[in-house]
C-alpha cells in the first residue's frame, strides 16, 4: 500500500514539475533536429538580428540567429516594450512546414542576463516585472 502511495506521489510530482518547466531549443538545436519539430509548437531561442526588424500590419517580422543558422520570424501581436536587435529572445510558435525556415509565432519573451542588466540599467528600471529579471 505504501509503495502504491509513494510511487503515486512520485508520478504527480514529476509530471507536475515537468510541466512547470518551460523549456526551450537554441536556433542550431531546432535546425539539429527540424525533421522531428515538424510543425508543432515549441519555444525557439536566439539572438535578434540587426537591421531585420520590420514591423506589419499585424505584428512584426525578425530574424533571429544562433552559430551559422538564422530563422526569420513572423509574429503576430506586439512585441515587448524591451524588444530590439541584439537582445536574446525566445519566441513560441512553430516551423510553416517540414521544410521551411520561416517560424510563425505569437509570443515573444525578452531574456536578460545579469550582464544585460548592468549593461544597460536605464532599459530596465521601466517596470517592477523588468526589474525582476535582472
Amino acid at each position: 500500500m505504501f509503495a502504491v502511495l509513494l510511487a503515486a506521489f512520485v508520478f504527480l510530482l514529476v509530471e507536475g514539475l515537468g510541466s512547470a518547466l518551460n523549456y526551450f531549443d537554441t536556433v542550431d538545436q531546432a535546425f539539429a533536429h527540424r525533421a522531428t519539430l515538424g510543425t508543432r509548437t515549441f519555444n525557439l531561442e536566439g539572438d535578434v538580428v540587426a537591421g531585420s526588424i520590420h514591423p506589419t500590419a499585424v505584428g512584426t517580422n525578425f530574424e533571429i540567429a544562433q552559430g551559422s543558422h538564422t530563422v526569420a520570424v513572423t509574429n503576430t501581436g506586439s512585441p515587448p516594450q524591451l524588444f530590439q536587435a541584439d537582445i536574446a529572445v525566445v519566441v513560441v510558435g512553430h516551423f510553416t512546414s517540414d521544410v521551411s525556415h520561416t517560424f510563425v509565432s505569437h509570443q515573444i519573451l525578452v531574456k536578460h542576463s545579469e550582464n544585460y542588466c548592468a549593461a544597460h540599467p536605464e532599459r530596465v528600471k521601466a517596470t517592477k516585472a523588468v526589474r525582476s529579471l535582472c
